[in-house]
């Protein structure tokens, strides 16, 4: 520390080595000179001005200032002044103590500016999300509106009578239309992925039926290329994983496609699946041309063919990518191991969950409901979900509830009709509709005279605040989220049932 004791004419009367060690003079040079013979005049200048304040206001001043050091550094130094008396009690001078703050100054400074940096970096990522956002929103309409009427009008012409060659050409339209479209539905669900926008309906899906959909979809172009399906299904086939379905299902689609398109003639692809403790793992394996090894790491890149273009097979170069992003979405993981000219093996994992009925029958064996209970009077409740499996499990709940009528609708448009038609007591949406979004069927349920006193509870799979929030200030009222709590389903259908009653 430095420390140093001034006359009240600014005069030095004594200071210490580091004092002079900071000034670059020697130490008994100091006494009787002003600071404006010790020190460079800018910093003899705001001494002197801290110097006359606290003879001034005869009260002790603290500061933080910097200082050239004669080694050419900049150091930080905190100050603390105070006036010293004579034997009259009048002023006599000032006495002072400096300490080296520099490694605190710097520290301090590099914080703020990671701040600022921080702050910079957080409004420029949220612009760009916004922007995004604003993209997507265009690219989808922009892009699709075309391709509706290039499509429709290329299939009114399919329909026709045509000379062979307009026919051909026709097709290869409506062929051309349809990879576009594939193009674009890839690119603006990789968007959304990586804008955090993608909506996913996470829920308890049977692995089997979501392997045997995916089978069955598959199985034309197999038989069309050639190629043999083989299943090897371990004995866990009723076993849940948590996925979105149609998602799940997309994702088995393209790997089992890759498979066949990529494939010898006469070969074969091979699905597996098996449950390894927590987790579900799914396998495509073929006996296709395998990837190089030099471009493994190319594999899940949006765009990268791996050179299949020279083999003519088609393909955009975001199906693995897209793959890969959905998977690890859902809790999954996707990996692969291929050999160069022996084939490939992907393999999906994903987190096992317990099953609807496992859940039923657990809740309903804790003893929180009793399963003989007093039938309450008869009420009608419209269900609109388009879930086999969710409608399944609705249907189980209420079966002790045989008071309850349930009436199941598969799409928004039917749900608005049997709902003014058939006055339900109460209404089960789900948002995720394949027609009318669930939002836009609580509004017209709401605009309704026939529906508008109708209660609405909704069951999602998105729990996040801002949804919540806003479909109940939208007139619905309740938010169950998937997956459900049989306990807490049941309270709340008994409650607003109750609350029509009244």
């Amino acid at each position: 520390d430095m420390a140093w004791l001034k006359d009240a004419e600014h005069r030095v009367l004594a200071v210490n080595e580091a004092v002079a060690q900071a000034a670059g003079v020697d130490r008994d040079s100091c006494p009787g000179k002003t600071d404006f013979e010790i020190w460079p005049p800018e910093v003899a200048k705001k001494i002197r001005v801290d110097d006359e304040r606290v003879l001034r206001e005869a009260r002790q001043i603290i500061t933080e200032e910097s200082f050239l050091h004669p080694d050419g550094t900049t150091h930080w130094l905190e100050t603390v002044k105070r006036p010293f008396y004579d034997h009259q009690g009048q002023v006599a001078g000032t006495v002072g103590i400096a300490r080296d703050i520099t490694g605190r100054k710097e520290a301090e400074i590099a914080l703020q500016r990671a701040k600022e940096e921080a702050d910079e970096a957080r409004d420029s990522a949220e612009a760009a999300n916004r922007a995004k956002s604003e993209f997507l929103s265009r690219m989808s309409h922009e892009l699709r509106t075309p391709m509706n009427s290039i499509l429709g009008f290329a299939q009114l012409l399919a329909r026709k009578e045509l000379p062979a060659d307009q026919k051909k050409g026709v097709d290869h339209i409506l062929k051309a239309g349809r990879h576009l479209l594939n193009l674009i539905n890839e690119v603006l669900d990789i968007t959304r992925i990586e804008a955090n926008r993608q909506e996913l309906s996470v829920e308890p899906v049977q692995a089997k039926s979501a392997i045997q959909e995916a089978l069955s979809l598959i199985r034309p172009l197999a038989s069309q290329r050639g190629c043999r399906i083989e299943e090897q299904i371990a004995g866990e086939t009723d076993v849940y994983v948590r996925a979105d379905r149609q998602r799940l299902t997309q994702v088995l689609l393209n790997l089992l496609s890759n498979a066949v398109k990529y494939n010898r003639a006469g070969g074969s692809v091979r699905l597996s699946c098996e449950a390894a403790g927590e987790r579900v793992r799914i396998g495509v394996h073929d006996t296709g041309r395998g990837i190089p090894a030099d471009k493994m790491d190319q594999l899940f890149v949006p765009f990268a063919r791996l050179g299949a273009e020279q083999y003519e097979a088609e393909g955009t170069g975001l199906g693995l990518a897209l793959s890969k992003r959905l998977v690890e979405a859902m809790g999954g993981a996707l990996e692969v191991e291929s050999t160069f000219g022996e084939g490939s093996s992907f393999w999906l994992d994903l987190p096992v969950v317990e099953s609807p009925l496992q859940r039923l029958s657990r809740t309903g064996a804790s003893g929180a409901r009793p399963a003989e209970q007093t039938p309450g009077a008869p009420a009608t409740l419209l269900y609109i979900e388009d879930n086999l499996a969710n409608l399944s499990l609705v249907e189980s709940i209420l079966a002790s509830h045989p008071e309850i009528t349930l009436v199941p609708a598969l799409q928004g448009r039917l749900g608005l009709d049997l709902a003014w038609e058939h006055r339900p007591d109460l209404v089960l949406l789900d948002l995720h509709l394949p027609d009318v979004p669930g939002e836009e069927v609580l509004r017209r349920l709401q605009a309704d005279p026939r529906t508008r006193h109708t209660p609405v509870i909704i069951i999602s799979a998105d729990a996040t605040p801002g949804t919540v929030e806003r479909l109940l200030q939208a007139g619905a009222n309740g938010y169950l989220t998937k997956p459900l709590d049989v306990d807490d389903f049941l309270a709340t259908v008994e409650r607003s049932l109750a609350a029509v009653r009244r």
